[in-house]
């Protein structure tokens, strides 16, 4: 009898060894503002609920032994103003990867390392969603069907691989996408580049932080994916960001350059912005943010056109944002 109770304990050990080797976490944001906003000059103000990129997702690992570790991301968007999920369930991220010393490979769907590096980087008041998200950065924006590299983290360096196959059945096209970081103190800095056929940029960036403040800037040159057809653009972009306790003060502005010699084909944002952080996860906020873009359409950071009604917006938003 003892030895059946012995031998039961040890195989509940064992047990309890093997699900300590895995774990699955959920986690997601809910992002939602109430806003005043115009789209063209001679156009009424209108009031909006609008969704900025809310999400819930899980992720998880297993350890396999000898630091090799299997892991999965999966990430849905939804829209909390309508309880309505978006079009494509796990849309956002569906991947599982291998990781180890060599680095990490994935398979599935995630968003370009080359935005995550770069845009969203210096985005700090809200992290590229909504209506104040950048306006004028260009991407190939492919995110299905990838497969992809990450190197290990060497002394703040770590870069970014990946390929999409394209879809014989939508006739999408591979798209490569390569990214590369660099933190180390104070100093962040980031470059992507993707293409698709003759679809490519360019893009850099740098952060710089400093007691309260924070300032970031972009660069980004590219070919065929904003308004330009098969001309080239270039576009800067700065950011800052004054943080005195719970409180942080937020600017940006960018300036998307003409289209090779075509008149009147320059655009500018700016936006100002208030954030008050309740806690780690929660955070009222508010924010203005005016488009100036003529008659052009651009591409948005996912790779959407959008047509901002004659190219002139202007939104002032009043938000709650909570991640858990």
């Amino acid at each position: 009898m003892n030895k059946q109770i012995a031998l039961g304990l040890l195989a509940a050990v064992a047990a309890s060894g093997a699900f300590a080797q895995s774990s699955v976490t959920v986690y997601g944001r809910l992002n939602v503002t109430v806003e005043s906003s115009k789209y063209g000059e001679d156009a009424d103000r209108v009031g909006e609920v609008n969704n900025n990129s809310s999400r819930i997702g899980f992720k998880g690992t297993e350890d396999l032994g000898g630091g090799l570790k299997a892991g999965f991301q999966i990430e849905h968007g939804f829209d909390p103003t309508e309880g309505t999920a978006n079009t494509q369930f796990w849309g956002r991220q569906a991947e599982v990867n291998l990781s180890g010393n060599f680095g990490t490979i994935r398979l599935g769907t995630f968003t370009p390392d080359s935005y995550y590096a770069t845009s969203d980087y210096i985005g700090m008041h809200n992290h590229e969603t909504g209506d104040s998200s950048d306006a004028f950065y260009a991407t190939v924006g492919t995110s299905t069907n990838k497969v992809g590299y990450a190197t290990p983290n060497l002394s703040g360096f770590q870069g970014f691989i990946s390929v999409a196959e394209g879809s014989i059945a939508d006739g999408t096209k591979k798209t490569w996408d390569l990214a590369a970081y660099y933190d180390r103190g104070p100093l962040h800095l980031g470059a992507g580049f993707d293409k698709q056929e003759d679809l490519k940029q360019f893009a850099i960036r740098g952060l710089y932080e400093f007691g309260a403040f924070t300032v970031g800037a972009l660069y980004q040159r590219d070919t065929g994916l904003s308004h330009c057809g098969d001309e080239s653009r270039n576009y800067f972009r700065v950011s800052g960001m004054y943080a005195f306790g719970a409180n942080e003060l937020h600017l940006n502005v960018g300036r998307a350059g003409e289209c090779g010699d075509v008149d009147d084909s320059a655009a500018t944002q700016w936006t100002v912005g208030y954030n008050y952080n309740l806690s780690k996860r929660t955070k009222l906020y508010t924010y203005y943010t005016a488009v100036s873009a003529g008659d052009a359409t651009y591409i948005n950071k996912l790779g959407d056109a959008v047509q901002y009604y004659g190219g002139d917006r202007n939104h002032f938003a009043v938000g709650i944002r909570h991640n858990f």
